[in-house]
C-alpha cells in the first residue's frame, strides 16, 4: 500500500518533469469529496473529475447529457478534499464546440467555481484553436485523442481507433496538433499499444493512457472499474485491484440481517440517559421558623 508522504501540490510543471525523468504518472477519476480524500492521501498524482460521471454516477448510457453545472458541482467537491493531487475537470459535450470564446468562458467556470487546476477536452486538429484560446486565458489544458467518448455517435460507439496505418497517422497528427496548440498533457484512449508508444516518444508533453498499452507516460482508470464496483463490467483494458461490489453486497446483507434480528444497534451503539439526581426531602420546619403556616396560630 502506498501512503502519501508529500504535502507539496502536484503542478503542471512537476508532472511534465516526471516525463523527463521517466517517472510514471498515475491518474484516477474522482467525483466526490470522500473518494478524493482517499485517493489523494494514497498518493495518486492526478484526479480526473471525468464526464464519465454521466455513466457511473448518473447511470446514463453515455456522457453526452452531462452539463457544465454538473461538472462545476463535482469539481468543487473533489477540489475541496484534495491537498496534493492535481485536479483536472472534463469539459462536457458542447461546452467548447460552439466557439473559442464560449469555451474560454466555460473553462473559466470550471476553474473559478469548480476548483480545477486544469481542464480536459476531446479532439485533435479541429480543436487546436479552442485549446490555444483557453491556454491564452492562462488555463492549462489536457488534451484527449483516439477513442473520444463524446464522439460516441460519430465513431460508431466505443470502438478502438487507429488500427490501420492511415488511421494511426491521423491520431498521431491529432496528438501533435494538440501539443502545438499548447496543451500540457494528453490522454490517449483506445488505440493500439504500438501506436501509443510511438506517439509518446514523439511528444514532449506527457501522455496518459487508457486502453493504450504500457508505452505511455502514465495511466488512468475509472475508480469504480479499478475497485470492481460493477461486477458485470469487465473490459479488456481494466485490471481490478479489488472486488468492492462483492464486499458492499456482503456488508449490506449483514446490516439487513442484524437490523431484522434486533442485534443492531447494540448497547455499544446506543446512548444512555443522564443519571437521575437523588431527591432529598426537607424535614418539616419547626414552628416559628418562618416556613409556611404556623401551627401555633389562634384557634
Amino acid at each position: 500500500m502506498t501512503e502519501n508522504k508529500r504535502s507539496k501540490p502536484m503542478t503542471v510543471l512537476e508532472l511534465q518533469k516526471m516525463k523527463l525523468e521517466s517517472r510514471k504518472i498515475t491518474m484516477l477519476t474522482a467525483y466526490d469529496a470522500t473518494f478524493a480524500r482517499l485517493l489523494d492521501s494514497s498518493g495518486v498524482d492526478v484526479l480526473l473529475v471525468g464526464d464519465s460521471l454521466g455513466m457511473v454516477v448518473q447511470g446514463k448510457a453515455n456522457t453526452l447529457s452531462v452539463t457544465v453545472d454538473q461538472m462545476v458541482y463535482h469539481g468543487a467537491a473533489v477540489s475541496a478534499a484534495t491537498q496534493r493531487a492535481h485536479v483536472t475537470v472534463d469539459m462536457p459535450f458542447m461546452s467548447y464546440h460552439i466557439s473559442p470564446e464560449e469555451a474560454v468562458r466555460n473553462a473559466g467556470r470550471l476553474v473559478a467555481e469548480g476548483g480545477a487546476h486544469s481542464v480536459k477536452l476531446e479532439g485533435g486538429k479541429e480543436r487546436a484553436a479552442t485549446i490555444r484560446a483557453i491556454v491564452d486565458a492562462q488555463i492549462p489544458v489536457m488534451g484527449h485523442v483516439g477513442l473520444t467518448p463524446q464522439s460516441f455517435h460519430a465513431q460508431g460507439g466505443f470502438r478502438v481507433q487507429g488500427r490501420t496505418e492511415e488511421a494511426g497517422q491521423r491520431v498521431l497528427e491529432d496528438a501533435l496538433a494538440v501539443q502545438e496548440a499548447g496543451a500540457w498533457c494528453i490522454v490517449l484512449e483506445g488505440i493500439p499499444a504500438p501506436l501509443a508508444a510511438e506517439i509518446s516518444a514523439q511528444l514532449s508533453i506527457p501522455t496518459i493512457g487508457i486502453g493504450a498499452g504500457n508505452g505511455c507516460d502514465g495511466q488512468v482508470l475509472v475508480i469504480y472499474d479499478l475497485l470492481g464496483m460493477d461486477e458485470e463490467f469487465q473490459p479488456k483494458f481494466v485490471r481490478r485491484y479489488a472486488e468492492a461490489g462483492r464486499l458492499v453486497r456482503k456488508a449490506v446483507g449483514n446490516y439487513i440481517e442484524e437490523v431484522r434480528s434486533g442485534s443492531f444497534p447494540g448497547e455499544e451503539n446506543s446512548f444512555k440517559a443522564a443519571a437521575k439526581k437523588r431527591q432529598h426531602v426537607a424535614e418539616a420546619p419547626q414552628s416559628g421558623g418562618g416556613y409556611g403556616p404556623s401551627d401555633t396560630s389562634a384557634a
